[in-house]
C-alpha cells in the first residue's frame, strides 16, 4: 500500500514559487530522508503532506494510504480523520513547558479519545501506562514527573517522540529533528526513529540537513531544490561530488563529513522508477 501520495503539487507565496509539480511516492513501511538547502521546499511540501497547506492548481493532490486529503487547492471531506495517521515531530519540540512530560505525551490521545476528557485532561490508567512505556522506550521514564521546561533539548525531542508513540500513527514525518541537537543527542533519536521503523512498521519521513545521517540511517533520500524533486534513489549515491553537482555552493549547507565514502565518485543517477521521481541532472 502507498502510504504518502503527491502529485503535481504546485505552491507559490506571492513571488517565491515553493514547490513546482511534485511528484513523489512513499510506499507503507519505507523510511525516506528529505535533503536539500535552505530554501528548497522541504518543509512546504511537509506540511502540505501533513495537511497544513493546501496547494495550488486543479490537478494538485495528496493522499494519505490511498485516501485522497486534498485536491484542486480544496480540502477533502474525510481529510480530519486520515491525518490521524500522520503525527509530525518539529525542531522545536512544541512541547508544553509549565506542563509534565506525562501530560504532554498523553497530549497524542487527544485526537482519540471524546472531546471531553481532552479539554479536562482526564486520562485513563492504560492510557497513562501506555504513555510510560513510550517514555521507555525513548530511554528516558525517569523524567515522567518532571516538567517538561526542565529536560535538555534531546530529551525533549525523544519525549515528543514517546507522544507520537501514544498518537498510534501509521506515519511518522519529522522537520528537521535534530537540528538544534548536539552529535550525541542527534545519534540517539535518529536510533529511535530507526527503531519505530524497523520494529513498528511505521512509515518515516524525515527532513534533514545532515547529509551523513542520510547515508547511515536511511535507504532512500528525495533530494529537493528550488521547490522540485531533483533526486529520488539510493543513499549511498549522495557523494560529496554528486551533492556539489546538485546543488553547487548551496551543498555546503549539507554538512558534509570529511570521509573516504563522502569524496567517492559519484555514482550513476539512478534509473527512473515508476514509484520515484526521475532524476534532473543539474
Amino acid at each position: 500500500m502507498t502510504a504518502i501520495s503527491v502529485s503535481r503539487l504546485s505552491k507559490r507565496f506571492g513571488t517565491t514559487q515553493a514547490l513546482s509539480d511534485v511528484d513523489l511516492s512513499i510506499e507503507a513501511g519505507e523510511m525516506v530522508c528529505l535533503i536539500g538547502a535552505s530554501g528548497s521546499g522541504k518543509s512546504t511540501l511537509i506540511r502540505h503532506i501533513a495537511g497544513l497547506e493546501l496547494g495550488d492548481g486543479a490537478r494538485s493532490q495528496v493522499a494519505i494510504f490511498d485516501a485522497p486529503t486534498q485536491a484542486g487547492g480544496r480540502m477533502l471531506p474525510g481529510a480530519r480523520a486520515t491525518r490521524r495517521d500522520v503525527s509530525i515531530l518539529f525542531q522545536q519540540f512544541n512541547l508544553v513547558s509549565r506542563l509534565s512530560v506525562m501530560t504532554n505525551v498523553l497530549i497524542g490521545k487527544l485526537g482519540r479519545i471524546p472531546r471531553w476528557r481532552g479539554t479536562l485532561g482526564v486520562f485513563n490508567k492504560s492510557e497513562k501506562d501506555e504513555a510510560k512505556a513510550a517514555l521507555a522506550r525513548v530511554g528516558i521514564a525517569k523524567v515522567v514527573r518532571q516538567r517538561a521546561s526542565t529536560l535538555s533539548g534531546g530529551q525533549q525531542q525523544r519525549a515528543a517522540i514517546a507522544r507520537t508513540l501514544v498518537q498510534r500513527s501509521r506515519i511518522l514525518i519529522a522537520d528537521e529533528p535534530i537540528a538544534s541537537l548536539d552529535p550525541a543527542s542527534a545519534r540517539r533519536v535518529m536510533d529511535i526513529l530507526s527503531d519505530i521503523n524497523r520494529t513498528d512498521g511505521i512509515t518515516v519521513l524525515v527532513s534533514l540537513h545532515q547529509v551523513e545521517y542520510a547515508r547511515r540511517y536511511f535507504p532512500r533520500t528525495i533530494a529537493m531544490r528550488e521547490g522540485r524533486v531533483v533526486f529520488d534513489g539510493p543513499s549511498t549515491a549522495l557523494t560529496n561530488a554528486f551533492l556539489s553537482e546538485l546543488y553547487g555552493a548551496a551543498s555546503e549547507e549539507l554538512v558534509l563529513p570529511d570521509t573516504p565514502a563522502a569524496h567517492a565518485e559519484p555514482r550513476p543517477a539512478p534509473v527512473p522508477h515508476k514509484r520515484l521521481g526521475a532524476f534532473e541532472a543539474a
